[in-house]
């Protein structure tokens, strides 16, 4: 019999392995699961921004068809508030209070959707009819709303008793060797501009399922998140003051999570409590409205920005002042997203002196959070907008100001102003082949051919560099099964990535195996220890090498029960189709049979943790090229190129899913897609008739290949990709708006999104001057 290695592993295209159950309708989500005797709970939410307010006589409520539990903040008093984790220091050393989220509002509500009472029913109509019944006496109040009016005198404050609506300061870089090259400067360009606020929009919902198992004396939880650990850990130190044993978490399959799915939400402990009270599993299961109003939001920062240059244009400092909206509250992650964007100002450049001051401000609004690339995006923003304003003013073309400006592959390793330190990069080259690629040099024949139908066109660029798969370690464990099969336990969670297939991939490699005979098990406290969940594009860069190095050390043990059940040496044992063989010969045994002669469990178990010391950063260009009617100021975007470094490719398939879905997140971003408040702080865009995601129609198909340069952090080269769509999308596709606008009407600033109502106004502005 000869053994045919299967093309399963590191840079195969393999299809994914889970797909089959997703489009068939047999995936598992968490409002799929109705456990026995199963209960329903709903929310009672704010309908006002801000205001004191008092609740009522229950006894209706109570009373009402179906009804067996009615929670308001003074029946949960005794559960601790949901508290941010990564306050920094500010200048003075300082780390700024916090305003936490209790898990039901006792006195105050602080933004709309804010949550007031819990009722728990038979079914969830007769849950909200119940909720109806509940008289709350809202005394408002006026509410501030906007991010760059929020400290503003006489704007009114969300929390009166601090004085101020600033939620902290930060700062990053050098002021006074930024002011001595902004003093030397020879022109100095300046730009301030709104990072629009977004809201997630994943295809599934948040759920949740608590239940009590008086027998077990702990509670079970199962919800869609990005990892159960932190969630367990947060529940039970925060909120519950349990240890963690008292606590499983339980994540079958995610419809999608984009960092909103990360945090705990007050959900969590409500069912939690709940099923504790009465005895019976509590689903909460919320709609697409709850979504829009109490789901953190993301982004949502005022931006000013100044670069410093010489004659030549060479960039000599860049100066940058963020006010960036935090919400009502503190929410679990959102004190560093600025922070960790501001980190990454500089971009690919070789920018010597960098000055960078963060505000966070407190509004009546939804808290913001961690969305798709968590101040990345808003960084690469910043400065790919500011290098092309720069071109403008000195009349340069806008890869021509990037050749001049890039970090040099001779200086790499190379440290930023902020203490990133990349390790390689060779941006001009893939710059030059993404121009390549977008027919760059031929862009003057299809502007010509679109002024000939009365269409204006612009093409952009975004040069970005991101940092993800930070520092840290994702364990991986491998184990063999009686029927030969591999299961893989890993403590990141998917959200639609495809891990089950890429885990699957760095195994099969190790083990001659099928990807199709490998499982992949994620979100469960009790299979794993510790898991430091999806978030940054760390799944791949860390657990997958974790993956790797575990089925090395399985394949390793297998060898050695092959070599004494066959009485040979572990040297001469191959493996491959689920046996082992000796090789060059017809003896073989099983997988299944290495099961049955092992002496120790531990013999058919293997452990694999690659602890990484730096975070990576991939990089690359991506090119849009817009088509405009300035009848209408309707956008089209005609074409995309991109090319990506991600050090290593795993599967192409994935990596191409990954990339695509990234780019039209950012493409919404800039085109189409902005949460919007009143004056009153009342959610105006709350729905899909106000809220426009990008539809497939909006989208061309995309070039994408990649230019990898291997990475020198990680074991196996890789860089992370799964945020980096995202990075670099808003603003090429802004640039090429701009850019369009630019040539035809001298509009060199737009605010985003660029829908059609802003782009013909600003045309129609133009063409009265």
């Amino acid at each position: 019999m000869t053994v045919v290695t299967p093309k399963f592993g590191m840079g195969a295209s393999v299809l994914r392995v889970e797909d089959g159950a997703f489009v068939t309708g047999r995936g598992r989500y968490t409002d799929d699961i109705s456990p026995a005797g199963q209960l329903h709970g709903y929310v009672l939410r704010s309908p006002v921004a801000k205001a004191s307010f008092s609740v009522g006589p229950l006894d209706a409520a109570r009373a009402a068809p179906g009804v067996h539990l009615v929670l308001t903040g003074a029946d949960v008093a005794h559960l601790g508030d949901l508290k941010s984790v990564v306050m920094q220091k500010q200048p003075d050393g300082t780390r700024a209070p916090t305003r936490d989220i209790p898990i039901l509002c006792r006195d105050r509500v602080h933004h709309v959707g804010d949550a007031v009472a819990f009722v728990v029913a038979d079914s969830r109509a007769l849950a909200q009819d119940a909720a109806e019944l509940i008289e709350v006496d809202y005394d408002d109040e006026a509410a501030a709303a906007g991010t760059a009016t929020a400290l503003e005198d006489g704007a009114p404050l969300v929390w009166p008793e601090l004085g101020s609506n600033r939620a902290f300061t930060y700062h990053l870089g050098d002021k006074a060797k930024t002011d001595a090259a902004f003093g030397a400067a020879d022109r100095v360009t300046r730009i301030e501009f709104v990072n629009n606020r977004l809201i997630c929009n994943y295809m599934e919902p948040r759920s949740a399922i608590g239940e009590w198992r008086k027998d077990e004396d702990r509670f079970v939880l199962t919800t869609g998140s990005q990892g159960v650990h932190s969630m367990r850990n947060i529940l039970t130190g925060q909120v519950f003051g349990i240890g963690a044993d008292k606590l499983r978490v339980v994540t079958p399959d995610v419809g999608g999570g984009f960092g909103t799915k990360a945090f705990v939400y007050r959900e969590h402990a409500l069912v939690l409590e709940a099923a504790k009270r009465l005895g019976r599993p509590v689903k909460w299961a919320g709609d697409r409205t709850e979504h829009f109003l109490a789901d953190a939001q993301g982004r949502d920062n005022f931006a000013t920005a100044e670069m410093a240059m010489d004659k030549d244009g060479r960039f000599l400092g860049l100066r940058v002042g963020l006010v960036s909206n935090v919400g009502a509250y503190i929410s679990q992650y959102g004190p560093i997203i600025a922070h960790i964007g501001a980190s990454m100002s500089t971009g690919v450049y070789d920018i010597e002196a960098l000055d960078v001051t963060i505000t966070g401000v407190y509004t009546n609004t939804c808290p913001v959070d961690a969305y798709r690339g968590a101040g990345r995006p808003e960084a690469a923003l910043l400065v790919e907008k500011l290098v092309d304003a720069c071109a403008r003013e000195l009349g340069l073309p806008v890869d021509e100001i990037r050749r001049r400006n890039f970090i040099r592959p001779e200086q790499f390793p190379y440290r930023t102003q902020t203490g990133r330190n990349y390790d390689v990069g060779e941006f001009e080259a893939h710059m030059d082949l993404s121009m390549e690629r977008a027919g760059w040099a031929s862009f003057p024949d299809r502007l010509a051919e679109a002024r000939s139908r009365g269409k204006i066109r612009g093409i952009g660029m975004a040069t970005y560099i991101e940092a993800c798969a930070f520092a840290g370690s994702e364990p991986a464990r491998v184990e063999l099964n009686a029927d030969g099969t591999v299961s893989v336990f890993i403590g990141t969670q998917s959200n639609g990535q495809g891990h089950a297939t890429a885990y699957a991939q760095f195994v099969a490699e190790k083990l001659n195996l099928d990807v199709a005979s490998i499982s992949v098990h994620q979100g469960d406290t009790d299979q794993l220890a510790k898991g430091g969940g999806t978030g940054g594009s760390r799944s791949i860069p860390l657990g997958g090498v974790s993956a790797s190095r575990a089925g090395e050390a399985l394949a390793e043990k297998l060898r050695k029960i092959a070599a004494d059940e066959l009485e040979a040496a572990a040297a001469d044992i191959e493996l491959g189709d689920r046996e082992a063989r000796i090789v060059g010969t017809d003896r073989v045994i099983s997988f299944a049979g290495l099961h049955a002669a092992a002496k120790n469990p531990d013999d058919i178990k293997a452990m694999g943790e690659f602890v990484q010391d730096e975070a990576t950063y991939p990089n690359g260009t991506h090119i849009c090229e817009v088509e405009i009617d300035p009848e209408t100021g309707t956008t089209e975007v005609v074409a995309y190129t991109i090319v990506d470094d991600f050090g290593a490719t795993v599967n192409p398939l994935l990596l191409a899913g990954q990339v695509h879905g990234g780019v039209v997140q950012g493409i919404g971003q800039a085109l189409s897609e902005e949460a919007v408040y009143g004056e009153d702080g009342q959610l105006l865009t709350a729905s899909f008739m106000d809220y426009a995601v990008p539809r497939a129609d909006a989208v061309p198909s995309f070039h994408f290949e990649t230019r990898n340069v291997p990475s020198t952090t990680n074991a196996m080269g890789m860089k992370g990709a799964g945020e980096a769509g995202t990075i670099g999308a808003t603003p090429a596709a802004l640039n090429a708006v701009t850019d369009a606008l630019y040539r035809a009407y001298g509009i060199d600033h737009i605010e985003m999104p660029a829908t059609p109502a802003r782009v013909w106004a600003a045309i129609e502005a133009a063409r009265q001057k």
